[in-house]
């Protein structure tokens, strides 16, 4: 793996804390979203893009692989948690990857302190972790249609009929 692209990736906030006082201290407008991104698909590349566009630094929380199990189940993920995080990593419009363990990001939301929080639209804005850290702290949440007929799942089903 490059430089570049290792160099975006980060396991805990400690190691991303350094990084985030200089882009917050050069008034960079923070963006946070978080997802599992098991086999990535065009739509994710859409809600990344639409992410990066709310602000100047990107920071995509990606659930562990402990995390994913949680949530999915026991066949998921299917590529491990360093393999999608070096796939989120490669991507330009993301400048950050942070792993976490927890079932959902709203103790990393409440270190990090982001400007933006971006999540689907398939949530209300009160069911989105760390939505009140982070309008508590004068940021905004913002929610972003999907792209219809395209998820992880529905992939997994397809690839199972071949």
């Amino acid at each position: 793996m490059n430089f570049k692209i290792r160099s975006k990736i980060f396991r805990d906030f400690e190691s991303l804390h350094p990084l985030l006082e200089i882009w917050k201290g050069s008034n960079n407008t923070i963006v946070f979203t978080n997802g599992c991104f098991d086999l990535i698909h065009h739509g994710h590349i859409d809600s990344l893009q639409k992410s990066a566009a709310f602000g100047t630094k990107l920071i995509v929380g990606l659930n562990s692989d402990e995390s994913v199990r949680i949530l999915k189940g026991e066949n998921r993920p299917i590529l491990g948690e360093m393999e999608r995080a070096t796939i989120l990593a490669a991507f330009e419009m993301v400048d950050a990857v942070i792993i976490f363990n927890e079932e959902t990001p709203a103790e990393l939301i409440a270190k990090i302190v982001p400007d933006v929080l971006v999540k689907g639209a398939q949530y209300e804005i009160h069911e989105i972790a760390g939505h009140d850290t982070v309008l508590n702290n004068g940021g905004t949440v913002e929610t972003l249609d999907l792209v219809e007929g395209i998820s992880t799942s529905e992939l997994i089903d397809r690839i199972k009929k071949l």
